[in-house]
């Protein structure tokens, strides 16, 4: 055990800071402070000494010199069982630090401004903090660091319990959150740093630093075997499941989060009321509509067999009316799982809620939010890429048949272009207006995938169009779908077929137009 004699304050974060400063002077400790937190503490009838009045040495260059001094840094590092250390701090009046309270500069939520600047950020990027928390930490065995006001009520348990003193184990453990903290801090400067030169070289960086933290442990991951948690940024960077806001429910799974992901991901691509219903991170049902309601009876037209146990994502705020909707699909045996919206009325929130273990998830405004680069682990590394984020007009499309499409079939072949790039490939997806009616998605042939989605569309195959994220490799796919009375097909083009499928096009009296880009969706 080792009693706390003199502790050292500097935080920017004050939540709960009077609660463990109270604690500390009423055992007779010592407090020194800096700056804004001096103030704090000074203002709310606490004793502290001045940093500077204590070094001899005033705090300089707009406050970005404060602690760096050797009477700090010595009374942090000093091995206290080492008669050297004792002797030289001895000699130039430095006395032992016991505890560091410090927390950092917000960086990261700086930088989540989207009009941040680099000056700005640069302002944000705390030295003396860090240095603190890594000197206090090497030296746990003497020294306790605080940098989470979360740790505050167990310290002064620990004090009260103890006499004024911490244990070892404690202070190690302590240690090991403190080098957690400063490691996440410089890993987020680095990212935002590296990023700034991947935009103007238009290159990935050198080196990719990952930083997340532990939201908490799930209750298993895929499968009950498999053990889960979920990590995520320190700040949230727009609309997410990740950031989103419980209204209700039981606690998200493994699985939830990423069908929630997948649903929102998918509303956010259009700019008209649309829904999303989710199955094992694929759409079932995909609608657009002039009201939300509609968006969502059409979506689960599509496939009400496999909308049982589903997710669904809505792109505006939900009312009372869609929130009845749901409520009816419901009594009719369409079972949803969950729900994520920018928001909803307090009485679509009461209907909704009433089926008290589905999770209902606000995300607040979906507004464009800076592309993130998508990062998927394999063994031994991970693979980076940019989203896919390409926007497809009429005007960029190649009509590679005899016939063109007509305005309606090219309204309703552009839905589906967008649509199918949030299909696991191969996809083959049928749409009537902005509608889906049938979906094949994660085949591994084309034609199969042609076949369920036809299969699944029934009658309304008759008259749609067909949208497939990657080229024909044969005519076969074509004439499956010129069989079922498809009326247009939008795909890349590319193939060394191209001629033949295009040619049984024409015999369908198919229009066909050719993007030039792939939607692959591993």
């Amino acid at each position: 055990m080792k009693k706390i004699a003199r502790a050292l304050i500097s935080v920017y974060d004050k939540t709960e800071l009077l609660d463990i400063a109270t604690a500390l002077t009423q055992r007779g400790v010592e407090i020194l402070s800096t700056g804004g937190t001096a103030r704090h503490l000074r203002d709310a009838g606490i004793d502290i000494v001045d940093v500077s009045d204590y070094t001899g040495f005033p705090e300089m260059l707009d406050g970005r010199v404060k602690t760096l001094h050797p009477k700090i840094h010595g009374g942090l590092l000093a091995d206290r069982d080492n008669a050297e250390h004792n002797a030289q701090t001895e000699t130039h009046g430095i006395r032992p630090i016991d505890m560091v309270i410090c927390n950092l500069y917000p960086f990261e939520a700086t930088v989540a401004k989207p009009d941040v600047t680099l000056p700005e950020a640069i302002e944000n990027i705390d030295i003396g903090g860090p240095t603190m928390i890594r000197a206090a930490s090497k030296n746990y065995r003497h020294v306790a660091v605080l940098t989470n006001p979360s740790q505050y009520p167990q310290i002064i348990a620990d004090l009260d319990a103890n006499d004024g003193c911490l244990s070892e184990e404690r202070r190690f453990e302590l240690a090991k959150a403190a080098f957690a903290h400063t490691a996440q801090y410089d890993s987020a400067i680095a990212t935002y740093l590296a990023n700034i030169d991947s935009q103007i070289d238009d290159e990935f960086a050198e080196n990719l630093t990952l930083h997340f933290k532990k939201e908490r442990t799930l209750r298993y991951g895929e499968n009950p075997h498999q053990r889960a948690a979920f990590y995520r940024t320190e700040a949230s960077s727009g609309a997410s499941a990740a950031w989103a806001n419980q209204r209700s429910g039981q606690p998200l799974s493994f699985n939830n989060l990423l069908d929630l992901e997948a649903a929102l991901e998918i509303v956010k691509d259009f700019s008209t009321p649309a829904c999303a219903i989710i199955k094992h991170n694929n759409p079932c049902g995909l609608a657009t509509a002039d009201t939300l309601q509609d968006a969502f009876t059409n979506a689960l037209e599509c496939d009400r067999t496999s909308a049982f146990g589903s997710i669904i994502g809505l792109n505006r705020k939900v009312t009372i009316q869609v929130a009845n909707t749901i409520r009816e699909a419901a009594n009719a045996g369409v079972k949803v799982d969950a729900i994520i919206a920018p928001s909803y009325t307090d009485k679509a929130l009461r209907a909704l809620s009433r089926v008290k273990r589905r999770p209902i998830l606000e995300v607040g405004s979906l507004s464009a939010a800076e592309p993130v680069l998508q990062i998927r682990n394999i063994t031994g590394g991970v693979l980076v890429q940019d989203p896919d984020i390409h926007e497809m007009e009429a005007d960029a499309l190649q009509v590679a048949t005899k016939r063109s499409p007509t305005d309606n079939e090219m309204k309703s072949l552009l839905f589906a272009w967008k649509a199918c790039k949030h299909v696991k490939s191969n996809c083959i997806l049928l749409a009537n207006g902005t509608q889906s009616v049938g979906i094949g998605a994660g085949q591994m042939s084309r034609v199969d995938a042609a076949i369920i989605a036809i299969r699944k569309a029934g009658e309304k195959a008759k008259g749609a169009v067909l949208a497939s994220d990657a080229y024909f490799p044969f005519p076969d796919g074509v004439e499956i779908a010129g069989e079922a009375g498809i009326s247009a097909i939008i795909q890349p083009g590319g193939s060394v077929n191209d001629e033949p499928v295009i040619e049984t096009a024409d015999t369908y009296g198919i229009a066909m137009v050719l993007t030039g880009i792939r939607h692959f969706r591993h």
